[in-house]
């Protein structure tokens, strides 16, 4: 059912039949640890370089996720993912083998936020019994593509974020389970003429912010409405800017907002500066701990709003601000 100007509210609620996560040592040594299904100490994932290590990542995810559900490949129509590198090729690499239909999304850092959407729509819809979503990230991968390759040696700003080495994946269908979709918010692109690629929380926040808003207009609820909203890696200084921008619209969200990007590493201790960001900050993070606080019932409904710059090197080398997007789902407990 539609809901306002860019929300569905899901006449079927979607259930999160199982996930999984795997992210690399400097993920693995923050508050977050004990959460997630696999921690890999070898940044190289074993083979030759970053671009094969990320997509090396998101088999050991998928496979830990066929693992945990019990489930063959066959018994899943369509994968929706994506990542952060050129046409994809994280994804379109790491996923081959296993010869499921694959839907590949590109939403910069909101992409698992897209895949859990488009996912969570084409179950509830008949389209498919059973999908997947996930997204990952790679530091090196990343840093390499868009910034300067690790071997140049830059110092990074206060304002920068650190891309997390990560992947989550979630397996959505119509079995009954202790947590489900039950809609979503389609982000639209907002640019606030932000330059600066060490800064990408300045650059999501305002598009966070329309998704927030436009997810309580749209439902006709307000903050309070949800245990957590928890935006995808706007860091310190993207949340802050996003709570200066809602309050002039009148929402507070200072008691109940939080930031997978804050939540994943402890900044003072391993550097981290303004916190994580990357495709596999949200994925990870939703895929144990937000996840897991659902399940148990701490939480009964949670806005999870992956946060995304949409910039490439050719736009950025153009002297091009940096558009950013955001997409909402909503998340609730059965219990």
């Amino acid at each position: 059912m539609q809901k306002g100007n860019a929300s569905i509210l899901l006449d079927k609620p979607v259930y999160v039949e199982a996930t999984a996560s795997v992210v690399g040592q400097k993920e693995g040594e923050g508050p977050l640890a004990e959460e997630f299904d696999i921690i890999e100490n070898d940044p190289m994932f074993g083979v030759d370089n970053w671009e094969k290590a990320e997509s090396t990542l998101q088999g050991k995810t998928i496979d830990k996720l066929f693992i945990k559900s019990g489930l063959k490949y066959e018994d899943v129509r369509y994968i929706f993912a994506g990542d952060l590198l050129g046409q994809l090729i994280a994804s379109s690499f790491g996923i081959k083998k296993y010869g499921i239909p694959f839907f590949g999304l590109y939403g910069a850092c909101s992409t698992f936020g897209e895949a859990l959407s488009l996912g969570a729509f084409t179950v509830a819809n008949d389209g498919a019994d059973r999908v997947i979503a996930m997204a990952s990230s790679h530091f090196a991968s990343a840093e390499k593509q868009f910034r300067f390759p690790l071997e140049y040696g830059n110092q990074r700003p206060m304002a920068s974020t650190w891309t997390v080495t990560g992947c989550g994946a979630v397996i959505l269908s119509k079995i009954k389970s202790p947590v489900k979709v039950t809609g979503f918010t389609t982000g639209k692109i907002v640019d606030y003429g932000v330059k600066d690629s060490m800064n990408m929380g300045a650059a999501m926040a305002p598009a966070a912010a329309d998704l927030i808003e436009t997810n309580l207009n749209d439902f006709g609820v307000n903050a309070n409405y949800y245990d957590k909203i928890i935006t995808g890696d706007l860091g310190t200084v993207g949340s802050k800017i996003l709570h200066d921008i809602l309050l002039e619209k009148g929402i507070e969200l200072s008691a109940n907002h939080t930031d997978c990007g804050i939540l994943m590493f402890d900044s003072q201790l391993q550097d981290t500066k303004a916190g994580g960001s990357g495709c596999g900050c949200s994925a990870a993070t939703f895929c144990g701990h937000i996840y897991n606080n659902l399940k148990e019932g701490k939480w009964k409904r949670v806005l999870l709003v992956p946060t995304g710059a949409l910039l490439s090197t050719v736009s950025y080398n153009e002297g091009e601000s940096i558009p950013g997007i955001a997409h909402g789902v909503v998340i609730e407990s059965e219990g």
